[in-house]
């Protein structure tokens, strides 16, 4: 398994949430097996998404294809704010409790 993790800033989370809703990129067509967002509880204009996929490869080319295709439009992005923080991560290790 593989995560694409992305870190941003927004203007507005609603108005991010709502284009993220819409899918511009298409995360399930692309691999995606789940997503999970969250917020600093002190930063409201701050969202980190993890993206799951099964492998590097897929990872990879969705995050190629949000690069090219989603981020740079304002009407598929609208209130994203700067460059993205990104990074494909494998799971090394896990431990519950």
């Amino acid at each position: 398994m593989a995560t694409l993790r992305i870190e941003l800033q927004v203007r507005d989370y609603e108005l991010w949430r709502s284009a993220f809703e819409k899918d511009a990129a298409g995360r399930e067509r692309s691999g995606a097996r789940g997503y999970r967002i969250f917020r600093p509880a002190e930063q409201d204009h701050e969202v980190m998404l993890d993206i799951d996929f099964d492998s590097v490869a897929e990872a990879g080319a969705f995050l190629d294809t949000l690069r090219t295709k989603v981020w740079p439009s304002p009407e598929k992005s609208p209130a994203k704010i700067g460059e993205a923080k990104t990074h494909i991560l494998e799971m090394v290790e896990a431990r519950e409790y």
